[in-house]
């Protein structure tokens, strides 16, 4: 994942929100580390992975051993790398650290939901998903193993999200190795997972429009459906067929999911040959949907 450099101007309101999204997102992914995932002894990767190993090896606090990590990972990172990383990056690790072990002290290494390892994982890794989210979206990072990847990354030429599954995947198995647990790893791999896909959907946005590209021979009747009765916009590519050489309109257009279903139905009846492809569109920025100044502006 990608290192920032990002300035706003100070106390302005893009800078309050940037520092209240690291704050608030610190203390919710020690929240998910702190109820559900330390107290079943799960290695969800990164630093924080290595912290729950050495603390029921040496009984050491989690938040101050991913401290004790991420602080000499970032400067080595400074060294070799250059100044990739803010001070909002800075902030962030150490926050999360402090939340961490202030949380462990008041509720100490009980889970939340008792016996249930599964339901631990899967909501472990959303709020894990969340924080990390939320970290990322004030243009900070999570620092520790992403810094590692970064720097096998410039020397091996290797793609850094590559790197980045393979040192969490070896700190996973690092967890199997000290706990002699086959669950560890499964329940682990559960929570990255999740977590990924929590990462995507807080930078992203929860999107069910479509995207289309649609070919056929009554391409001016699907326009007409498309501008008059969805109240869409659209663009007509030029294409040529590859079998026969012949000379195609292709519509591309973006719709919701229920306007899909009424576009599909209309098409069918008018053409029922017509080829069409669908394509979930996670994010669409432009007229008649969210513009890009909104985004830029969040």
């Amino acid at each position: 994942m990608a290192f920032f450099l990002m300035k706003e101007k100070p106390f302005s309101r893009k800078w309050f929100l940037s520092y209240s999204l690291i704050i608030i997102g610190s203390f919710i992914l020690a929240t998910g580390f702190v109820l559900f995932i330390t107290p079943y002894r799960i290695v969800p990767g990164g630093v924080y992975g290595i912290s729950i190993v050495l603390h029921y090896l040496f009984g050491t606090p989690v938040g101050l051993m991913a401290l004790c990590f991420d602080i000499p990972l970032t400067l080595i990172g400074l060294k070799i790398l250059g100044p990739r990383f803010g001070f909002k990056t800075v902030l962030g690790f150490s926050l999360t650290a402090v939340f961490t072990d202030t949380l462990t002290y008041f509720w100490g290494y009980e889970p939340l939901v008792q016996g249930d390892a599964l339901l631990s994982s899967i909501f472990g890794g959303v709020l894990i998903g969340l924080g990390l989210g939320l970290i990322f979206k004030s243009k900070a990072t999570s620092g520790g193993s992403d810094i590692i990847a970064m720097i096998l990354n410039k020397y091996t030429k290797i793609p850094l999200g590559q790197l980045i599954i393979l040192i969490d995947s070896f700190i996973v198995l690092f967890g199997l190795a000290v706990f002699q647990d086959w669950k560890i790893p499964l329940y682990s791999w559960i929570v990255i997972f999740i977590a990924g896909k929590v990462i995507d959907i807080v930078l992203e946005g929860l999107s069910y429009d479509k995207s289309l590209f649609i070919i056929s021979d009554r391409h001016e009747e699907i326009r007409d459906k498309i501008i008059n009765n969805l109240n869409r916009g659209g663009t007509y590519i030029d294409g040529k067929g590859m079998y026969n050489m012949a000379e195609r309109k292709i519509i591309f257009t973006v719709v919701s999911r229920r306007e899909l279903a009424l576009l599909q139905e209309y098409i069918h009846q008018i053409d029922p040959r017509a080829f069409m492809t669908v394509i979930d569109a996670t994010e669409i920025l432009g007229e008649g949907f969210r513009s890009l100044n909104e985004k830029l502006s969040d």
